[in-house]
């Protein structure tokens, strides 16, 4: 059994950060989004994976190499265009076994992924669709199902509220029977959800739903990226961080945090960050990596990515900040601010 994680786009929800860096190795915490990814593959014993990209292929074989780092076997396969949620499935396909688990590059989850490939295998199933339930299905395409969990049928994006007869939403992770990729018409853009898997209903193939009632979320947007961190330093979705606890929060043992610095839990202050004297970080503020908070500096509910630098009595709220980024003396960032790689804030500034 093998797995493809479809890790193709170009994260444009996610603008200005995906400008330089494509979504699947935004930081996520202290690891890259699909680290994420890889360890859930791995506790279904799933340690060779292939890579279907598109976005700057380059910049993720230079995060995750071949993946002897990390203990695991990984391939690419690159789309010269664009092939689809399917095609890009399809384009994996030599490097595949008889089984394989595919999962869309921008979901974070903490379904038991051993019981679904193990609810797949003995039921006999073509296919089988984790789905999970969402307070606004109509914002997604939705899956039917008998009473005995046998899919029935797909309801794209239902304009018409008569048509929502289930909460339940297709949460982008399959188990298939490899060889059902046959009906996938090699090198052109399929869709696996709208093509592939209503041509598995009319061939009379048995396609199963996982109905999955715990963590899910598409961090795709600004606001969805900020709040997967919130969870994560809630504990709504467990991560081992890199890192040890203190003051309500976690720090890295190489941060160089001052006495006089004020820790507010929950927190993150990752590999090589600084923190001042009379900065107050917290609660809710990640620092990846080489972050400095200057004296009188405030961030909170907050992710600062590498390098960045907070200067004297600035003060950062709610705001997504790229690589490199400098907030000058006495700045304010109010909440929603996202800056891309190297933005520069100069003293005295506030956005709205």
């Amino acid at each position: 059994m093998k797995a493809v994680i479809l890790a193709g786009g170009e994260g444009t929800r996610l603008r200005p950060l995906t400008l330089s860096v494509p979504k699947p190795v935004v930081p996520v915490v202290d690891r890259p989004f699909l680290r994420h990814q890889l360890d859930l593959l791995a506790r279904a014993s799933i340690s060779e994976i292939v890579f279907s990209v598109a976005y700057q292929p380059e910049r993720i074989q230079a995060v995750f190499g071949d993946g002897t780092a990390l203990g695991r076997r990984i391939h690419y396969a690159v789309e010269e265009t664009p092939l689809g949620t399917g095609g890009a499935v399809k384009n994996a396909e030599r490097h595949l076994d008889e089984t394989t688990v595919v999962f869309n590059g921008d979901v974070l989850t903490d379904v038991d992924l051993p019981a679904v490939v193990r609810a797949h295998r003995e039921s006999g199933a073509k296919a089988t669709l984790v789905l999970t339930p969402v307070p606004n299905p109509a914002a997604y395409g939705l899956v039917e199902t008998d009473a005995s969990g046998r899919v029935k049928s797909f309801i794209e994006k239902p304009s018409d509220p008569s048509q929502i007869t289930t909460d339940t939403v297709n949460a982008g992770i399959y188990v298939l029977d490899t060889s059902t990729l046959a009906l996938m018409p090699p090198g052109q853009n399929h869709s696996i959800e709208r093509a592939f898997f209503p041509a598995l209903l009319r061939r009379g193939d048995l396609v199963r739903a996982w109905v999955h009632r715990g963590y899910w979320i598409d961090i795709g947007t600004p606001e969805k990226y900020l709040q997967v961190h919130r969870d994560i330093l809630q504990a709504r979705f467990p991560v081992h961080l890199e890192g040890e606890p203190r003051n309500g929060g976690w720090a890295h043992s190489t941060a160089r945090i001052d006495a006089g610095a004020e820790l507010e839990g929950r927190f993150y202050v990752g590999p090589g960050c600084r923190i001042d004297a009379g900065a107050h970080v917290g609660p809710d503020a990640v620092l990846t990596a080489g972050v400095t908070v200057a004296t009188g500096a405030w961030v909170r509910d907050s992710v600062v990515w590498e390098g960045s630098t907070l200067a004297e009595s600035c003060r950062v709220d709610g705001s997504l900040l790229g690589a490199r980024v400098h907030v000058g003396r006495h700045a304010c960032l109010a909440p929603g601010a996202v800056l891309g790689e190297a933005t520069v804030i100069s003293d005295h500034s506030r956005t709205r």
